[in-house]
């Protein structure tokens, strides 16, 4: 094992928590708030530990798949910690699980708050709450490969351990142009929509901090209310945007190089716009017929579909008080997620897609067992290791949601709490039902169980296996 890369990694890691700081500082000293002393006393001694970690480059840069999950752990465990520590010290999250529970919930765009009240935040903490979303929604390491020349050839193992889906591949040879590629279109989402919202009349700090969060599909808002303090406008334009923040960003890539068929033929968008817009009709019927005037039912289930189905978190209505077959789709919504290769959580479509064409390959296989039928995604023959690794992805989902709810469900809270908290953490969603639901928050879970989620955030978020491997001893014995 590589442990002086391991290192190298993790003091980058400091610089680069150190020097996202700034922003804040930035906006602390543009508001007058006293705020800036508490970043800067954090971002120095991080710069400080940062630079004796990165002062001499290793001899051996070579590292294997192994470290490459180990890394990419252990660099969020670190970036979530140091995270947090402006919440801490400043006092405005005076308990430090808490405010770890704040920054993991940020950094994985899950969504989920602990806060009370956050309209008490100030304004520079409320940007850094809603920064490190943007920045987590992309990732942390994909964000170090596009600025910094790391490693001489290992960077896949890298952005294969931080991506969302089954199968992570290069839009061009190089990595690092590769994850330029992937900020670029980013950033210009995040700018696009920034643009709207203030067309649309939101102040600019509510409509940098609402794309940042936005294109994360992290859903964290400046209100209690949460979208639910804008106007119908404004909550059309994030809607918008959730939805097309959860297409694979390989869509973006072959629009931008002009390979518009390609663009377009994505089965797993395909699938993704299908899904997305039956359950917002089929919630809007419903809820119409619940007694919402048609124009608020279509935009509420609009844009509660959207930021469900990306695992944004986002709400303009109490969806807790919709009849039943709305909060059931909603939580079934919970688990398929978004595309991969999008900045969404959950299962993913991808798999969905996997899924659905194994079962049709089995039954046609019932039928004539002597055919033989090659599962094809775009077709291309989708190889035995990617199936192979669905498979187990979704056993290995199953076991860590299962124990995961058992685990929380020792504070005593009822079963809808404790199903949609998990499936909320794991899926990187934000809100639940019940005493999760969009009115409340997850104060209302022990230490423990903030223990239990914050690492089912982290898992969902890396899916799964990097954290899985920091458990595992096998992963730290030399070879």
């Amino acid at each position: 094992m590589n442990i002086t890369m391991i290192f190298y990694f993790l003091g980058w890691i400091l610089n680069t928590v150190a020097a996202l700081m700034l922003l804040p500082i930035s906006v602390a000293l543009y508001y007058g708030e006293h705020s800036s002393v508490y970043f800067i006393a954090c971002s120095l001694p991080l710069f400080l530990a940062g630079w004796l970690l990165t002062r001499k480059r290793p001899k051996k840069t070579k590292f294997y798949a192994k470290e490459g999950f180990l890394i990419t752990a252990l660099s969020w465990l670190l970036l979530s910690v140091t995270g947090c520590l402006p919440f801490y010290i400043s006092g405005e999250i005076p308990s430090f699980t808490n405010a770890l529970f704040e920054c993991i919930s940020g950094f994985t765009t899950t969504g989920a708050s602990i806060l009370h009240d956050v309209e008490k935040m100030s304004r520079s903490m409320m940007f850094w709450r809603c920064f490190i979303q943007w920045i987590g929604g992309m990732g942390i390491l994909v964000f170090m490969l596009a600025v910094i020349p790391l490693t001489g050839g290992q960077d896949l193992y890298l952005m294969r351990a931080e991506s969302p889906g089954p199968n992570v591949s290069k839009l061009v040879p190089k990595v690092r142009k590769t994850a330029s590629y992937l900020y670029v279109i980013y950033f210009v989402l995040t700018a696009v929509e920034c643009v709207c919202l203030i067309i649309a009349g939101l102040p600019v700090y509510d409509a940098v901090c609402t794309s940042f969060t936005t294109t994360s599909t992290g859903g964290f808002g400046v209100w209690n209310a949460s979208l639910g303090a804008y106007s119908s406008t404004v909550q059309y334009v994030v809607a918008v945007f959730l939805f097309i923040s959860g297409f694979n960003y390989n869509f973006y890539f072959f629009v931008w190089i002009g390979r518009l068929r390609d663009a377009f033929s994505i089965e797993e968008i395909k699938l993704y716009t299908g899904i997305f817009f039956a359950a917002t009709a089929a919630i809007a019927v419903d809820i119409i017929r619940a007694g919402y005037p048609v124009e608020p039912g279509v935009r509420h289930a609009f844009l509660q579909v959207g930021s469900i189905m990306t695992t944004a978190g986002f709400s303009s209505a109490d969806f807790d008080l919709w009849p039943s077959f709305s909060k059931t789709l909603l939580v079934l919504l919970m688990f398929v997620g978004g595309c991969a290769g999008s900045t969404c959580g959950g299962i993913k479509v991808s798999r969905i897609l996997i899924y659905l064409k194994t079962v049709k390959k089995e039954i046609a296989h019932l039928c004539h067992p002597r055919n033989v039928k090659i599962i094809k995604i775009d077709d291309k023959p989708l190889p035995h290791d990617v199936l192979r690794s669905a498979n187990i992805f979704l056993i290995v989902y199953g076991v860590i949601f299962v124990g995961s709810v058992l685990l929380v469900s020792v504070d005593e809270l009822d079963l809808v709490t404790n199903f949609t908290a998990v499936a909320s953490a794991v899926g990187n969603i934000g809100p639940g039902l019940s005493l999760v639901g969009p009115t409340c928050n997850f104060d209302v879970f022990s230490p423990f169980s903030k223990v239990v989620l914050m690492f089912d955030m982290l898992a969902g978020r890396l899916e799964l296996f990097p954290m899985l491997m920091l458990l595992a001893p096998a992963a730290w014995r030399k070879q």
